[in-house]
């Protein structure tokens, strides 16, 4: 039976209720907003008049019956999926919640080891053990590229046993891995396949982008749909393929989602879902055209080497996201993470993010022309000021983790902490990033070598922010004993 996806039935409901003019002797205590005048000035009437709880008129996330049942078909037609679970602990909540579904204490999980942090800790959770497929890699754009899909056979050939493999589409630079073939290779071999698309709600919706996780066919598919999709910060899509059991995963989330889940949130995903299932291919196609834009111009003020389809190899490169404006500055003789901050301070312009290589402008149907234009000329000035010999850049070289202790094995061990420059030789016992874009580099049950420490403390001397580390300063570190 088709849907209309004109519906937004939690939207809908929470318009009636406010309508209705009900008097609140329920939580949240703020009795919408009005217990909270500081709040309502800040957030609005509007938005704390829908702040409520679930009721039995409103449902219940836990355990829905209505309303948000009915949004999460719509969700699950709209995204080509046999079942969609509305997320309010953002797509951190959706990957370890796919994790926790597949794979139990002493089972594998196939992943490229850039992957984001939330699987390394979901892993320290479950006790599932990693086997990485170190990834191909640029020393030219100074980042880890899409797996292989020979690395791939070849992994799940050595591990017949694992449970699942888990992908990234696209990475956080735009480059998919080919992920027909791959799942093509896991499913014959019952393996499991989860897809991590944070950056990839709009695969489903444009024309002309890389294959989404459902339409490959992947089982599970994790998508921030707060990112490209439009809804509120922290709202996400978990959605499942046909060979998946929606009850059971239902089970699973629900052994970490709150029992007070925002509907300003869920009702953000409800209305997001419905504007992308009407519009979505006019609003991407706008969308595509901004970054074409952009990345025509970036790339004439010279010294900018601005991501495209170019780049795509057939293999660790086999699709790019064209809508990605990433941008690599080795060349300008400045690190990512220096334009990034350089912009923020000077131009008065927020960027995604900024690594030693790269830096990554995310474009939206939100933006104006007059805002890219800004960021051109932000970026020419930048050129014009700041430009000087590259010879002092680190040099990228993917690291390949030595895994010594499961995450979990870890994690829970013993540990003492040293001190950075005094750790080359230890088990790691945390995870030690940069954020964004969240991407570990050390993980729990790894070897600390001194060329991992020589990269983050590069990494920190240009400015990046290092995260995950019980020393907030991240000048100590947690090893095994």
């Amino acid at each position: 039976m088709m849907l209309d996806q004109n519906r937004a039935p939690v939207h809908e409901a929470l318009e009636e209720m406010r309508r209705e003019k009900l008097v609140p002797f329920d939580v949240p205590g703020h009795k919408r907003g009005r217990g909270n005048k500081e709040l309502m000035d800040f957030l609005g009437e509007r938005c704390l008049s829908v702040d409520v709880n679930s009721t039995k008129y409103l449902d219940s996330l836990c355990h829905p019956t209505g309303i948000i049942m009915e949004g999460e078909e719509l969700a699950a037609e709209a995204f080509g999926a046999a079942a969609a679970f509305f997320m309010v602990g953002g797509t951190t909540a959706s990957i370890q919640a796919m994790i926790f579904a597949t794979i139990r204490k002493g089972e594998k999980l196939i992943l490229p080891r850039n992957v984001h942090q939330s699987i390394i800790n979901a892993l320290v959770i479950c006790g599932g053990i990693p086997v990485y497929i170190n990834p191909q890699t640029s020393e030219r754009l100074g980042i880890a590229l899409g797996m292989s899909v020979a690395e791939v056979q070849r992994t799940i050939n050595e591990n017949p046993d694992a449970k699942a493999i888990f992908i990234n589409n696209p990475t956080y630079y735009g480059i998919c891995s080919n992920l027909n073939e791959i799942v093509a290779c896991a499913h014959a071999k019952g393996i499991k396949v989860l897809c991590d698309e944070a950056h990839g709600a709009h695969f489903y919706f444009g024309d002309g982008l890389p294959i989404s996780g459902m339409r490959a066919g992947a089982d599970m598919a994790a998508v921030s749909m707060h990112k490209s999709g439009g809804s509120l910060t922290q709202s996400s899509f978990l959605l499942c393929g046909p060979d998946i059991n929606a009850d059971y995963v239902r089970q699973i989330v629900n052994l970490t989602l709150t029992t007070s889940a925002s509907y300003l949130l869920i009702s953000s995903l409800d209305i997001s879902r419905r504007n992308l299932a009407l519009g979505g291919h006019q609003i991407f196609e706008k969308v595509k055209q901004y970054a074409a834009y952009a990345r025509e111009e970036i790339s004439e003020i010279g010294d900018y080497l601005v991501y495209s389809d170019a780049l795509i190899n057939g293999d660790t490169i086999y699709d790019f996201d064209t809508t990605k404006l990433s941008v690599n500055t080795y060349d300008l003789g400045l690190a990512g993470i220096e334009v990034h901050d350089i912009l923020h301070d000077e131009y008065d312009i927020q960027i995604e993010f900024g690594d030693l290589s790269n830096f990554l402008a995310y474009i939206s149907i939100g933006d104006k022309n007059k805002n890219i234009e800004r960021l051109i000329g932000a970026l020419y000035e930048i050129r014009r000021r700041y430009k000087r010999q590259k010879s002092d850049l680190y040099q990228f070289e993917y690291l390949a983790p030595q895994l010594v202790l499961t995450p979990q094995e870890a994690f829970y061990s013993n540990k003492k902490a040293v001190p950075l420059e005094k750790a080359a030789g230890h088990i790691s016992g945390e995870s030690l990033m940069t954020y964004p874009p969240g991407i570990p580099l050390l993980a729990p049950g790894e070897r600390i070598t001194q060329e991992i420490v020589d990269f983050i403390i590069s990494s920190k001397e240009k400015g990046c922010v290092l995260t995950g580390t019980k020393d907030i300063t991240a000048q100590t570190i947690q090893v095994v004993l």
